[in-house]
């Protein structure tokens, strides 16, 4: 359980530092018979910095419980 916390107040500092994640997909936008044309669209995932804390609260929970016995 020592390294489940450990891992969950890692992965909270990195949400609270990194508060959204692009990512691209490929759109296509004209095809005639061998000619393409296509063009990378953007997708941005965006999450509030208060997800990360709420996470390194719950590993900080999860370590100290795994301390107390």
């Amino acid at each position: 359980m020592k390294i489940a916390g450990i891992i969950l107040i890692v992965i909270g500092l990195g949400l609270t530092v990194f508060t959204a994640f692009t990512f691209f997909t490929k759109e296509k936008v004209v095809d005639l018979g061998t000619v393409e044309i296509s063009r990378n669209k953007p997708h941005t995932l965006d999450w509030s910095p208060l997800i990360g804390i709420a996470v390194i609260g719950v590993g900080g929970i999860v370590l100290w419980q795994s301390n107390k016995k």
